[in-house]
């Protein structure tokens, strides 16, 4: 019988937060299951590890006997650390964390206790893998995400988190048959080597293997029709980044450098389906 994987399941909301008992839940359904987490909520205490006083756990009592668990008193980090070297007996394959009330994306990764636990796990050398949904709320519905969350978890499993990488991964507040993914529909530009357009075609061969994997909906977009619709035919690269922060100041601070123009196509192509088509079909 093959022997299941390890996972070191934790989280920085407390070891009663809705989303770590989902995150349990799915994980209990590929390997086999340690839950080491903070007794009380840790968020926002991004890689901090206790010092000056005593760490203690307590082993919980699962009544279905289907996973172990043990409630920590430190941070996130701790929970890792004290897994790893005073309550596993060898290591685990995988360490989640989550899944987060809350985005962890962009500066919030600095101060996330989530990723915090993630980062730690992988400095020991195990794959990890902070999950967040973007709601705040303690009520928040995590069933719409759990079969992504499984998905990505197999898929880290079986073809390997590469060394030194750890990853984020962030949920939109939506509903299942909510989430959609729009593709800019674009051709070989005239003049672009071999390599550059066999480049192309492999990311966006991986792009929509990602989603056909995922049973994400793919709908295509072509370059004329979103930028005529912003009028921005025939306009400098730049100017998709001047129209972006016109239309949605609140992105500013994320594009306020001219690489950012890629980020402004995107979030132009995106209100462009959204305005047209009105996310409806």
């Amino acid at each position: 019988m093959e022997k299941k994987p390890l996972i070191l399941v934790t989280n920085d909301d407390g070891i009663t937060a809705p989303g770590i008992r989902k995150l349990i839940e799915v994980m209990i359904e590929i390997g086999e299951v340690v839950v080491v987490a903070p007794g009380s909520p840790q968020s926002a205490m991004g890689h901090a590890i206790t010092i000056n006083s005593p760490l203690h756990f307590t082993k919980i009592d699962v009544k279905e006997g289907t996973h172990r668990e043990y409630s920590c008193s430190g941070t996130p980090a701790d929970c890792v650390k004290l897994a790893i070297n005073e309550i596993l007996d060898r290591k685990p394959d995988l360490c989640v964390s989550g899944i987060n009330h809350g985005s962890n994306s962009s500066i919030n990764v600095i101060y996330s206790g989530t990723m915090s636990a993630a980062v730690e796990a992988g400095i020991e050398g195990i794959q990890a893998i902070g999950f967040s949904l973007l709601d705040y709320s303690w009520s928040a519905d995590f069933e719409a995400i759990r079969g992504y969350v499984k998905k990505i978890t197999l898929c880290a499993l079986q073809n390997k988190i590469p060394s030194n990488v750890v990853l984020n991964v962030n949920f939109p507040k939506l509903k299942k048959d909510e989430i959609k993914v729009i593709i800019e529909q674009v051709s070989a530009m005239p003049g672009q080597g071999v390599t550059s357009m066999f480049n192309f075609g492999q990311s966006f061969g991986i792009l929509k293997g990602i989603c056909s994997a995922m049973q994400l909906p793919m709908y295509f977009v072509r370059p004329a029709k979103w930028k005529k619709y912003f009028s921005l035919i025939n306009s400098e690269k730049d100017a998709s980044r001047t129209k972006a922060i016109e239309i949605f100041p609140y992105f500013s601070s994320n594009l306020s450098r001219k690489k950012d123009s890629n980020k402004a196509d995107a979030i132009l192509i995106a209100s462009f389906y959204h305005e047209t088509y009105k996310i409806d079909e």
